[in-house]
């Protein structure tokens, strides 16, 4: 569905960079990690479209992302982005509705099915209850879960979202990567930026780790989240135990041995 070819993502001051050759399937959930400044929210912005690569090529459905129309482009990919800033007033059902705009023409209206899509979003996210609330009234969490409304009534066949559990309380965390876990079962592709492992560990089937010198390396989940690559990533000593059925990764005292 998503493919990158060879791309080097763009990083001031960052003179060189790791080929990254790989492609997001329909079923499949990645999950980048790494520090920060690593560059993950830069590959997310490369993949989407709305930043130039350094090198390489980024393909949807086998054709660069370059010669897409922008609206059609919007009907397949889908962005959350880790922040956003309010740029008129609007209600939270406005708000929702944008993500049935590459639906629409310049001069149409919403239809009674934009409406349900928008509603139904908003239920799914636990929102249904605030569709005429001010976007600048909710809190991060609220925000944040609208953001994912959006890109639910966009219904895209590819999810890229940067930080989706950001500001979200424990049960909100788990919904969330419910939801996108539901997505890729759906068939559609997903790509996500985290900055917690035991997230990626439970519900991403592939794994990039992103590296501040540029490297970078990915695979299976199984095959990359394996402790002694986590604390070079990190800098940071692990252990790792079971729980439910899966592995935690747990920060302990200290730096990983060289």
């Amino acid at each position: 569905m998503l493919q990158a070819q060879d791309l080097i993502i763009d990083i001031p001051e960052r003179t060189d960079g790791y080929p990254l050759n790989f492609a997001i399937e329909p079923g499949e959930v990645w999950g980048v990690l790494g520090p920060n400044g690593a560059g993950k929210t830069t590959l997310l912005h490369t993949l989407a479209g709305l930043r130039a690569p350094r090198a390489g090529v980024v393909q949807l459905d086998g054709v660069s992302l370059r010669r897409w129309r922008r609206k059609a482009l919007a009907r397949r990919l889908g962005v959350v982005f880790q922040e956003r800033h309010d740029g008129f007033p609007a209600s939270v059902l406005e708000t929702a509705l944008i993500g049935r705009h590459p639906y629409l023409t310049p001069w149409d209206l919403e239809t009674a099915e934009d409406l349900t899509c928008a509603r139904q979003a908003l239920e799914r996210l636990e929102l249904g209850a605030l569709e005429e609330r001010l976007v600048s009234t909710l809190s991060g969490g609220e925000r944040q879960r609208l953001a994912m409304a959006t890109v639910l009534a966009q219904d895209p066949a590819v999810w890229l979202a940067d930080e989706p559990t950001n500001h979200l309380d424990l049960r909100h965390q788990v919904a969330v990567m419910d939801l996108l876990a539901g997505q890729a079962r759906e068939g559609r592709g997903v790509f996500l930026c985290l900055h917690d492992i035991n997230l990626a560990a439970r519900w991403c089937t592939h794994i990039l780790l992103l590296y501040p010198n540029g490297d970078a390396c990915w695979g299976p989940t199984g095959v990359m989240l394996v402790t002694e690559a986590l604390e070079q990533l990190y800098g940071q000593r692990l252990v790792a135990t079971e729980a439910d059925g899966a592995r935690v990764f747990v920060p302990a005292g200290g730096m990983p041995c060289a």
